[in-house]
């Protein structure tokens, strides 16, 4: 039996329950400001005031005692949204909507996901393994211990099976939880330009059909946008994944209010991503159906674009995540501490709120709430040790990551 125990601490956790944490719940978190925790085996004994933790153990002999020196300690990160498999950045892209070209005018003209599309196409296992998981190590060092990282850069059946792979031997080769989805429904790629019919067809019989029977992914997501997919074709490919055993996500309502909010309501889609352009209506439906929103303030950020309503989301009883978007277009991040400042400094969250949306329901939007996302008995013990003394460090040390050391299942991992 391993055990490890770390004191002289300040801990702070959300707390679990039946549902992922909505309105008032947002914001619900212990704090235990001369606090301990207890790691047996890779997962939490114990955790709670010091003197507590310390009665529980008993005449338990600890294998290791670490002192923190009145540092924070957070749950590790779970970011619930990536496409962290790519094969190549698009770094001069981003000069270009610098320079005023519209994102959506890019993917017109061959750039954009379909760029991405080439590169993926081109490269074999071996190189596109060696870009992902550069990535991911790099998420490792700012705090993610566990990863959703999606497909969609094939957009052919054969090479979305190469990037569900990829992502399968990054969950077995790292110390990161690791969730697959499939998006085979990202773009129109260019082979069927004018004729989209024809690839959702191809998508509903030939593709999602070979996802699942490959193994990998649990998820399905799709491109629900003007000059993407259309809500009903949105709808046949999600309608098509669950007949198949996946879960279902939705990128919705990122540049125009197309309805996508109101259709991962419909289809009772775990979450709904982007939502900058969602209306109010189709998130007080989000809201009834239990559909998580997973908010992406970095892909504002890099796109200039207004942030999306967390505010209003959360008076109105929708559960907000937070997640980089980690991609080599809209937005190269894989830094979720900047992800935590922009939530609380441009869409008014407070510390705790944010931590949740980091944390706990980032877990519960890839369905790994029971393992991780808060500090409690019986969950992983996947933390973090902060350069500071509670987790509003996260935005007020702006620039840099104050996450010191990165635990995963009770061992440091960076």
């Amino acid at each position: 039996m391993n055990t490890t125990l770390f004191y002289n601490a300040a801990i702070h956790t959300p707390t679990g329950g039946d549902r992922p944490c909505s309105g008032p719940d947002q914001g619900r978190v212990a704090v235990y400001e001369e606090g301990a925790l207890l790691c047996e085996n890779g997962l939490v004994k114990s955790v709670g005031p010091q003197q507590k933790v310390l009665q529980q153990a008993g005449k338990t002999e600890f294998d290791m005692e670490v002192d923190c020196g009145g540092a924070c300690i957070i749950p590790g990160f779970v970011d619930p949204h990536t496409h962290a498999c790519f094969a190549s950045r698009r770094e001069r892209e981003f000069s270009m909507r610098l320079a005023g070209t519209p994102y959506l005018d890019i993917l017109k003209a061959g750039g954009g996901i379909l760029s991405s599309v080439k590169a993926v196409r081109d490269a074999d296992e071996d190189e596109l393994y060696a870009v992902t998981l550069e990535n991911v190590l790099s998420a490792l060092n700012f705090g993610t211990t566990t990863i959703e990282i999606k497909s969609g850069y094939g957009l052919d059946t054969d090479s979305e099976l190469k990037m569900l792979s990829v992502i399968d031997r990054i969950a077995r080769e790292t110390p990161l939880d690791v969730t697959a989805t499939f998006m085979g429904g990202h773009a129109i790629p260019a082979e069927y330009k004018g004729n989209p019919e024809t690839y959702v067809d191809m998508l509903v019989r030939e593709m999602i059909p070979a996802a699942a029977d490959q193994g990998i992914a649990t998820f399905c997501d799709v491109f629900c946008e003007e000059g993407v997919f259309t809500v009903e074709q949105s709808r046949r490919i999600l309608k098509a994944a669950r007949d198949n055993g996946f879960k279902l996500r939705i990128h919705a309502d990122e540049v125009h209010d197309l309805g996508g909010a109101g259709l991962a309501a419909e289809l009772h889609s775990v979450s709904a991503e982007h939502l900058l352009a969602a209306n109010e209506k189709n998130l007080s439906s989000m809201a009834a159906n239990g559909v998580i929103a997973n908010v992406l303030p970095a892909t504002a950020y890099s796109l200039k674009k207004p942030y999306a309503p967390v505010r209003r989301m959360i008076e109105l009883g929708v559960p907000v995540a937070l997640a980089t978007d980690c991609n080599p277009g809209s937005c190269f991040c894989e830094s979720m501490p900047f992800i935590f400042g922009l939530g609380v400094m441009e869409m008014d969250m407070t510390i705790e709120e944010a931590l949740t949306a980091c944390t706990l329901n980032a877990a519960w939007s890839v369905g790994m709430q029971e393992k991780t996302g808060s500090l409690e008995p019986g969950k992983q013990a996947d933390f973090l040790i902060l350069d500071g003394e509670t987790p509003a460090i996260l935005a007020y040390h702006a620039g840099v990551s104050p996450v010191t050391e990165v635990y995963k299942k009770g061992a440091r991992v960076a």
